[in-house]
């Protein structure tokens, strides 16, 4: 067990929640949920920077309400936000930061991915779906879930956070099932990879998983919010490893408050955002 690097304070941020990482510029960019904006923070600065919202709450092209996520677009030099309380996806370009762009509306939207193709996906959390929006699927095509809520295979209940491998495979953080699912391609349901043995802290268990990250190795990173901890699932494995926390919530390098958004940069590094400590961990993982 270990304790993590407090990357950004918690004077910083309030409710931090989804959080990606640009290795090139050694960048984290941060969904500063209670504040209603994006925060970009290159890792050596003691400040960040607002890159969007931050103009109040509100439904303008220059407002956020409640974002829960957000990635790089590389390809268009730009950031896709789930802006959840608007129900919509915005693309804020980074050199003009003055307003968003509405790329999806009227979603329930939780959490996004971008491949390199540069198809978008997001989760609904309230049709309990993953869809993926394509140039050839401009209405979004449902890749995971879309079977109504409940805790069957071809089911999820409240999605929020999920990982996109380079096979378009789909990882759902079943946040509410407690559990990981696996979505191959074009499956009609999917398969447990951690959890779902229930709501408990047992090392088979997750209690509210929320950010999910898969490796090289495929293992499976899971931010196990209700249990305060990180656990790896290594592949085919019936139970995890406790990596970080698991020690009561708290304040404490080795402890955490309700963490939510999960991260990680290409040596296997993970970011964690510390949601009710309201601040950024940094843990150094050796997964080789």
């Amino acid at each position: 067990m270990q304790n993590g690097i407090t990357l950004v304070e918690g004077n910083q941020l309030y409710d931090p929640t989804g959080i990606s990482i640009d290795d090139d510029t050694q960048t984290i960019y941060i969904a500063d949920s209670g504040n209603d904006r994006i925060i970009k923070w290159k890792f050596d600065e003691k400040q960040g920077q607002i890159i969007a919202g931050g103009n109040g709450r509100g439904n303008g092209l220059n407002q956020l309400d409640w974002p829960t996520d957000v990635i790089l677009d590389k390809k268009t030099n730009s950031i896709l936000i789930c802006d959840l309380n608007n129900r919509r996806v915005v693309r804020w370009l980074l050199e003009i930061n003055a307003y968003g762009q509405i790329v999806i509306n009227d979603i329930d939207c939780g959490g996004l991915k971008i491949d390199t193709q540069g198809n978008i996906y997001v989760s609904d959390y309230v049709n309990n779906e993953i869809r993926k929006w394509s140039a050839e699927d401009p209405e979004g095509i449902i890749v995971a879930g879309g079977n109504g809520k409940g805790n069957q295979l071809n089911q999820l209940n409240y999605p929020i956070y999920f990982f996109v491998d380079k096979d378009e495979s789909i990882y759902v953080s079943d946040h509410l099932n407690h559990r990981v699912m696996k979505w191959i391609k074009n499956a009609k349901e999917g398969i447990v990879v951690a959890g779902g043995q229930g709501k408990g802290n047992l090392l088979t268990q997750l209690k509210d998983s929320s950010g999910v990250m898969v490796d090289h190795l495929n293992n499976i990173y899971v931010v196990d919010s209700g249990n305060n901890r990180i656990v790896r699932w290594s592949k085919d494995s019936k139970k995890g490893q406790v990596l970080v926390g698991g020690n009561e919530k708290g304040e404490e390098a080795n402890q955490f408050d309700y963490p939510t958004g999960l991260a990680m940069d290409r040596q296997g590094n993970l970011y964690v955002a510390d949601f009710s400590n309201h601040r950024i961990q940094k843990f150094l993982i050796d997964n080789h």
